[in-house]
């Protein structure tokens, strides 16, 4: 058994198992040697985004079929196997995960004095569980796996957050997610039993009555819609950012949203495709309600990580609109979107970071003329403020444009009540940006002055990179996930 196991993870042994074994190494490194152990968590997240032979540079955007497939019998069942693999769907997600880790590493760099071996410890088992979501075809495992991070978070937000209300958050966090996929879980099992099987690949030749495909799409909707999060299950996710680190902040705004809407994708459509056009409406309400609603409150908040965070409501609900929408377009938009978001949200909230690292507050009317004191740090902010607006030439606009072409096929109000709260998303992160940057400085709140140093400013760079690319030359990103969107679509009969 361990002989078939190494077998058949030799291709994707890389991207999965090191960063299990980075994050046992440290555990035998003593506390007092902290900065062995910052580097060894730094190269281990490095070597895995740069792996070798990873996904990106074998991977063949022809086909839809899951490439890098592994198999392992784990269950006593007939047509039970373990299958992981990577499509057009999956293998952006696994790229941004792979980005994001070394990041949130070289972010919490000075602030591992506390706890650092299992700092590094926890955010590399916390890439090891979103690869390997990302790769899993199998519903139980992805369920045993997405719900685990949730526990690495509660852990995140406990013992590094903010010192105010950390443990309330932490628990409203976990009990919203816990309570949510306990009807995913159920689902699964009522699947079992029925078919014998949770082999996706069967699933998806699955038919079920209509009632029960109502009954199994509602049970994975409130999983999924809690980590979205929708209107009105969204409650967890300003508390949350506000009192997490900043590393807990970019990885949960970077990464932990996109489990909902990737988990819509790889199971919820393909799986109930005539129950999916029959809720599509419901959808369209929620999303369009929460697009709206959080966009007016983000204009009433007072905090700044509130502020992101009310933003990334909406822009995540933006993405459910074109997930839903029954075209390549709205879909293909809406996987954009998803990975934009995860670049442009996790920088702004590494601004916030910057701005409290300094001044210890992230209560707007404390900050005002750092225009004139952070140069730098006011010209990166506009960036990603522009960013945030979807500015045609940054990586958001291809993606929210995609959403509302595919949107308008489908329902034009709908699409004209997004484009309004984009405008409104324009409207709040101008006023924000003005608040901190521009006026007179508040020499009473603010006394300690200094622009980005070089580490902060590597750090940013990547960033930079990446949404310049995605706006600039967007071309490879359709191209990779065509086939596999097209597959989709025609799979659930939209059309």
């Amino acid at each position: 058994m361990l002989e078939h196991f190494c077998e058949c993870y030799f291709d994707l042994s890389g991207p999965i198992l090191y960063p299990v074994l980075g994050s046992i190494t440290p555990l035998f490194i003593p506390n007092s040697s902290i900065r062995p152990i910052r580097l060894i968590g730094l190269c281990i997240s490095l070597i895995t985004f740069l792996y070798p032979p990873v996904p990106r540079i074998q991977f063949d955007p022809s086909t839809a079929k899951s490439q890098f497939m592994e198999s392992l019998r784990w269950l006593p069942y007939e047509n039970n196997h373990l299958y992981m693999g990577i499509d057009g769907l999956s293998l952006f997600f696994v790229i941004l995960t792979t980005f994001l880790i070394p990041i949130c590493i070289s972010v919490g760099w000075s602030g591992m004095r506390s706890f650092g071996k299992e700092y590094i410890t926890t955010f590399l088992i916390r890439e090891f569980l979103m690869i390997a979501v990302s790769c899993m075809l199998d519903p139980l495992l992805f369920y045993v796996l997405s719900e685990s991070v949730p526990i690495l978070m509660f852990i995140i937000i406990g013992v590094w957050g903010s010192r105010q209300r950390k443990i309330k958050a932490a628990y409203q966090f976990f009990l919203y997610t816990l309570l949510g996929s306990v009807f995913m879980l159920l689902a699964i099992l009522l699947i079992l039993l029925q078919t014998g099987t949770i082999d996706l690949q069967i699933l998806l030749t699955t038919e079920f009555s209509e009632r029960r495909q109502i009954l199994l799409w509602i049970s994975f909707f409130a999983s999924f819609a809690v980590k979205v999060p929708m209107v009105p299950v969204h409650i967890w996710l300003p508390e949350a950012h506000v009192e997490a680190p900043t590393a807990g902040s970019i990885i949960l705004a970077g990464i932990l949203l996109k489990l909902g809407t990737y988990g819509f994708l790889r199971f919820s459509i393909p799986m109930f495709p005539e129950v999916t056009l029959c809720f599509t409406p419901f959808i369209y309400t929620l999303s369009a309600i929460a697009i709206i609603y959080t966009s007016l409150t983000t204009l009433r908040q007072i905090n700044l990580k509130k502020i992101i965070a009310y933003s990334s409501v909406a822009h995540m609900n933006l993405v459910t609109i074109g997930m839903f929408s029954p075209n390549i377009q709205g879909i293909g938009g809406s996987i954009l979107l998803m990975l934009s978001h995860g670049l442009v949200s996790s920088a702004l909230f590494l601004c916030v970071g910057v701005l409290y690292d300094r001044h210890k507050t992230r209560l707007v009317r404390y900050y005002g003329g750092l225009v004139s004191t952070m140069p730098n740090f006011s010209t990166i902010f506009f960036f990603f403020t522009l960013a945030n607006m979807s500015l045609p030439g940054t990586s958001s606009f291809i993606g929210e444009f995609l959403i509302l072409v595919g949107a308008f096929h489908r329902n034009s109000l709908v699409t004209t009540l997004a484009a309004l709260g984009m405008i409104l998303g324009a409207a709040y992160s101008l006023w924000l940006y003005n608040r901190v940057v521009s006026g007179n400085l508040k020499p009473d709140f603010l006394y300690k002055f200094s622009d980005l140093n070089g580490r902060e400013v590597s750090i940013f760079l990547p960033f930079l990179v990446g949404v310049v690319r995605m706006g600039v030359h967007p071309k490879v990103f359709p191209d990779c996930m065509h086939t596999s969107v097209s597959n989709l679509v025609q799979h659930g009969k939209f059309h």
